[in-house]
């Protein structure tokens, strides 16, 4: 299916009426079956924050004033603590992003 979808995406707007349908039904077709087989898991806070701070290149040195203390900041990056809400705030701050990431 994807093989044919590939086809049809390089006709671009040469496409038919036919073909364009054809190429809808089949993504949808597709999707569904990633969606159903292959679902993607929402990232816990944790893992977000592991991302971005990787995606950055940051230690956890790096948080010790957004978390208050080198404490703090290892027992969260531990897993062994939450993130509170002082915490989701300031780590949205300082990562220029959406606190709903870390809720």
């Amino acid at each position: 299916m994807l093989a044919i979808v590939e086809q049809l995406m390089q006709k671009g707007d040469n496409l038919t009426a036919e073909e364009g349908e054809l190429l809808e039904l089949l993504a949808n077709l597709i999707s569904n079956f990633e969606d159903k087989h292959y679902p993607i898991k929402e990232p816990s806070p944790l893992e977000m924050l592991q991302h971005l701070m990787e995606a950055r290149a940051l230690t956890a040195k790096d948080l010790w004033d957004v978390f208050g203390s080198k404490g703090v900041a290892s027992e969260v990056l531990s897993g062994k603590r939450g993130l509170s809400r002082t915490h989701v705030k300031k780590l949205a701050t300082f990562f220029k992003v959406s606190p709903e990431l870390f809720i």
